[in-house]
């Protein structure tokens, strides 16, 4: 009995440790603090937007990975797709940011439920591109994405490090 609880339990962790790793590289920087609950304390919290977050990141993984022009579709699919989630997380922080009544912890809970779920259906949308894109790889691109994935540092070719 055990053994079976274990075995339920361990894919549906993995796959929220995933999501939540993903979800820390891409948007990283998108406003989501819930302790703000006026636009004073809003406001004084400057961060980048997920879109001009998304496009650093972009430029970075392009920059580290020599995509060819074999790849370039590919990876025109998978920035796509980057782009209009960042969009749609600046929509939500957006969103969030103009409803500034004061809210329980009942309503907090379901803010941050309705931000897991909009996590979790990006990465559903990110993951067949990136893993179009990561089959096309070389083993050098192969690694140094894995690298980046792993520690969240970019690596240029040669293991020279980029620092974000």
């Amino acid at each position: 009995m055990k053994q079976k609880a274990y075995q339920m339990f361990f894919p549906a962790a993995l796959v929220l440790v995933i999501v939540a790793f993903l979800s820390t590289i891409f948007f990283a920087t998108a406003n989501l603090s819930f302790a703000a609950s006026t636009s004073k304390k809003a406001t004084a919290i400057a961060r980048t937007s997920a879109v001009e977050h998304t496009e650093a990141q972009i430029k970075q993984l392009q920059d580290a990975l020599d995509i060819t022009e074999a790849q370039q579709e590919l990876w025109n699919n998978l920035t796509a797709v980057m782009r209009e989630n960042a969009k749609d997380m600046d929509a939500l922080n957006k969103d969030r940011a103009e409803n500034t009544k004061p809210m329980n912890a009942v309503e907090h809970m379901k803010l941050h439920s309705q931000v897991t779920e909009a996590h979790l259906a990006q990465m559903n949308k990110l993951i067949p591109p990136f893993e179009a894109f990561y089959s096309s790889m070389s083993d050098e691109q192969k690694v140094i994405t894995d690298t980046t994935f792993r520690t969240g540092k970019y690596v240029k070719r040669h293991g020279k490090h980029i620092k974000k």
